[in-house]
């Protein structure tokens, strides 16, 4: 596995795209370094009643426990379940029960969420019902997540973790974008960090990927076009913002289903793939289902490794 650290001499800008069936990089960690923390990174979970997702959720959950290098704590990255965005009360419930259930049942690790586009309830009430539209947008996920907002951030083992709130309104659909309120709260907690201490932020759509310009003909009118709603449209700033701290390693992401290594400016953004793959389907594209086994270390390096789970489509 290939180490990530500020401290190597950065000669401009490199943009590397990992295989899905390989890890990243290939030599072992650095003898005078100690691991601070390894996690495990499941992202684009999407579970649901059909295609045998709740029984292959609880599979990836015992195989991650199974690890013989067993990880710290689990990062779920966001579209926890298969989607409620424009569903009715009940199966954005039977969806939630199920996540909730599994992931109650089939591990004892530390859990950390992000939520996802899937995970939102609209961006209005979904029902006339009062005790229904007080679950709309993302407070049925934080409900049900143990959030008291979807963006937060938090200390351990040396390090500081930022997880981010990618999704938000345009129009009937969404923009991936931080709002005014949330890149306030970013800027001042990055701030208040102390310089020494390693940051690795989390969001469920990447904020730079080179992935996402393979998720759909994004060249057909002949010119590169990448939506908003697949990589962050502010980019630019939170890349600027993160430029005032060098002590930002790492940047990890979901959403896409598909697996890369974006080096910019000092900072690794890493997609780390899909536990469904193709929403249960098999491999999207290149990518079989999986998830990322990620080691800190106290240099402030990181590492990946992606961890195929086996799993095969039931129909």
């Amino acid at each position: 596995m290939e180490p990530i650290s500020r401290r190597r001499v950065l000669q401009g800008a490199a943009i590397t795209a990992a295989s899905a069936a390989l890890p990243v990089g290939a030599a072992g960690p650095h003898p005078m370094k100690k691991r601070s923390l390894r996690i495990a990174h499941l992202t684009d979970i999407h579970v649901q009643q059909e295609k045998g997702a709740g029984q292959g959720m609880a599979t990836v959950l015992k195989h991650v426990e199974a690890q013989k290098d067993r990880p710290d704590v689990i990062f779920t990255g966001g579209d926890l379940i298969m989607d409620c965005f424009g569903a009715d009360f009940a199966r954005t419930k039977a969806q939630w029960d199920l996540f909730d259930s599994v992931l109650r049942d089939h591990t004892g690790l530390k859990v950390e969420h992000c939520i996802g586009n899937h995970d939102v309830w609209s961006f209005s009430k979904r029902e006339d019902n009062p005790q229904h539209a007080a679950k709309a947008v993302k407070k049925w996920a934080c409900d049900v997540l143990r959030l008291d907002r979807p963006y937060r951030s938090f200390d351990r083992a040396g390090w500081h973790f930022i997880v981010l709130d990618s999704t938000h309104a345009s129009g009937n659909s969404y923009v991936a974008k931080l709002d005014e309120e949330q890149f306030d709260w970013l800027a001042a907690d990055l701030a208040r960090t102390p310089s020494k201490t390693p940051v690795l932020v989390m969001s469920h759509i990447p904020i730079l990927a080179a992935c996402a310009y393979f998720d759909g003909e994004n060249e057909k009118t002949g010119h590169w076009a990448v939506p908003g709603a697949w990589m962050h449209i502010d980019a630019r700033r939170i890349k600027n913002l993160f430029a005032k701290h060098p002590n930002v390693q790492a940047a990890i992401s979901g959403h896409i289903h598909l697996l890369d290594r974006v080096d910019y400016n000092g900072v690794t953004y890493l997609c780390n793939g899909a536990v469904c793959g193709a929403w249960w389907g098999g491999s999207y594209q290149e990518c079989p289902p999986g998830y990322a086994m990620l080691d800190l270390y106290d240099d402030g390096s990181v590492e990946r490794e992606y961890v195929e789970w086996g799993w095969k489509p039931t129909d």
